[in-house]
This record gives C-alpha cells, sequence and structure tokens, in this order.
C-alpha cells in the first residue's frame, strides 16, 4: 500500500484532507478495481470527499454497474452528497436501473424534492409506484417490531392459511401437547412445528426459531400455481432470501432490500429502494400481502405439525 493507493479507506470516506493527499501523490480517481473512489463517497463518505473527487474525475456520471455516483447517493438517503454532485455537474436525469433515474428515484424516498422543478420530458411516478411508497410507509410501521434474528418464513401470494396447511399435509396439535412442546421451542419435538396466519392478499408460514419455514420442500408445495418469498434470519450470516414461483426456485440464497442487480426490473429497483435493509417488510410486499399487524411470527392464528419429510429437497 502506498499514498497513492486507496485500499486502506474502503470503505471509509470522510476525511477530504486524507482523500486530497492520495490524489496529489497520484492516486487515480477513476480506478474501480473495487469500487470507483467516487462511487464510494457518493453512498457513505463526506459531501467535502464527494465534492473533491467530482472534480478530478474523468466523467461525473460515469456509471458501475449500472449506476451513476449520483444514483447511489440518492438511493443511500445522503442528500448532502446528492448535492455536491450536482453542483459540480452529475446529470438528475441520466437514464439507468430499468428507467430510475437518480431524479426519478429521488421521488420514492424521504427527499423528493431535491431535484425540483421537474423538468419536462421525464416520467413521474405512476399511480402503481405512488402507491407502493405509500404502502411501503405503512408496511414498515406495522412490522417494526419484528424479531431480529432466528426465525423463518414464507410470504405466499393469493392462497390461504388452510390451502397452505393442505398443501404442506400439516396435521393439528392438541392444545395440551403443543403447549408442552413450544415451553422450550428450540427443542428437536418443536421443529416440525410451523405457525400458519391468513393476512390480506394471502398467507404466511412461520416459524419463530428455526428454518423450517423457508426450506425448499416448503417453498416448492407452496408456491405451486403462484409465487412465495421466503427468508431465514440466520444469526450468523443475516437474512437469507429465496422467491420461488410455481413450485421453482427463482432465487437463492440473496439478501433482498439492497442495491439490486443492472438486470432488475423497474419494480424490483423499487423495492429494493424501499425496503432497504428490511427484509422482512420486503418479503411481504413482494408477494402482495397486505398485513395490519405484526402477528404472523410471534402470534400464528394456528400451529400445525409437518409430517416427517426431507425439506432440504
Amino acid at each position: 500500500m502506498t499514498a497513492a493507493d486507496w485500499s486502506d479507506l474502503m470503505p471509509r470516506w470522510e476525511d477530504v484532507a486524507l482523500v486530497r493527499a492520495r490524489l496529489d501523490a497520484g492516486a487515480d480517481p477513476n480506478n474501480d478495481l473495487y469500487q470507483p473512489p467516487l462511487h464510494a463517497a457518493a453512498e457513505s463518505g463526506s459531501p467535502e470527499v464527494v465534492a473533491e473527487l467530482a472534480g478530478r474525475v474523468d466523467d461525473i456520471d460515469a456509471e458501475w454497474e449500472g449506476r451513476s455516483a449520483l444514483w447511489l447517493a440518492v438511493f443511500n438517503d445522503c442528500p448532502d452528497n446528492v448535492r455536491a454532485l450536482v453542483a459540480a455537474g452529475a446529470d438528475p436525469w441520466r437514464p439507468m436501473m430499468a428507467g430510475w433515474s437518480p431524479g426519478r428515484l429521488s421521488l420514492a424516498g424521504p427527499t423528493p424534492g431535491l431535484f425540483f422543478p421537474f423538468p419536462p420530458g421525464h416520467a413521474r411516478l405512476t399511480e402503481a409506484e405512488t402507491a407502493a411508497v405509500v404502502e411501503a410507509d405503512r408496511l414498515i410501521g406495522v412490522l417494526s417490531d419484528t424479531p431480529s434474528e432466528g426465525f423463518s418464513l414464507a410470504c405466499v401470494r393469493g392462497i390461504s392459511a388452510a390451502e397452505a396447511a393442505r398443501r404442506l399435509a400439516a396435521e393439528p396439535v392438541g392444545a395440551e401437547e403443543l403447549e408442552e412442546i413450544m415451553f422450550d421451542p428450540t427443542d428437536d419435538e418443536a421443529q416440525p412445528i410451523l405457525g400458519f396466519t391468513d393476512v390480506p392478499g394471502g398467507c404466511v408460514v412461520s416459524q419463530e426459531y428455526s428454518y423450517l419455514a423457508s426450506t425448499p420442500g416448503v417453498m416448492k408445495a407452496l408456491s405451486a400455481g403462484t409465487v412465495a418469498y421466503g427468508m431465514f434470519a440466520n444469526a450468523k450470516s443475516g437474512d437469507q432470501t429465496s422467491v420461488y414461483r410455481d413450485g421453482e426456485v427463482v432465487a437463492w440464497d440473496f439478501h433482498a432490500g439492497g442495491i439490486g442487480a443492472p438486470a432488475d426490473s423497474a419494480e424490483e429497483v423499487l423495492l429494493n429502494y424501499l425496503y432497504d435493509g428490511l427484509t422482512y417488510a420486503y418479503c411481504h410486499a413482494a408477494a402482495g400481502l397486505r398485513p395490519t399487524g405484526n402477528v404472523a411470527i410471534t402470534n400464528p392464528d394456528t400451529y400445525l405439525r409437518l409430517p416427517e419429510h426431507d425439506y432440504w429437497s
């Protein structure tokens, strides 16, 4: 590592004197070995560092993985960095990410007035997108006290809890037996027990202290003829999400509600932005569920036992 190297600044981009010294020593402001410095600073640094780098790069609107530095500043809700980039000449209306320019994306966020007045010829939010923004505020609120780790769930579109139980051949558990088993829900006897809850738009299958609700065997059965979003809040590796459509896996072991990929659809880009870091809410929203409270994990409508089976296949 030399004075002209950026590696030890990742991901810290707040010291403008240090950044200026590196630049003066020959560090390349356009280096994209891991991530271009301007992009890194835009999403996690100070506006002073952003302004310094913006004045040194070859192209302030250069894209990295389909996004400009300004887009990342908007996505990460860094309005001071946004203002620094615009002052340096960044284009808020440059098309990218399935039609979500930085300016258009800002309309869905907490500071929709960043780029007013809105120029002619650029699409505003559709009615459906506006409704998704409103629903995100509501959904995040009603799910705000969700446990942070250890649980699993499957959010299933368009079927009832009774239908979910039928698909899994789940069986009732006697009240006394259930009380005894759930006295220690981490015990082996509790592992086949899942919660089933009806919510507007579909149902949620859940397990408060283990992973069974998100396993492939459960997700395949539940998603027949529809779509299911599953997650396991793994205490060791973070939230792990999967998507199954009509019994087939569409996506597996990814962290939902984040920066996403350049090939994402317009709907996926918006969902990732609205539910950044909120996997539990993301799964509900993506499945089209509209719960009015947070009961599916801690207080399901009913508990049922799954038959003995290899649910990992």
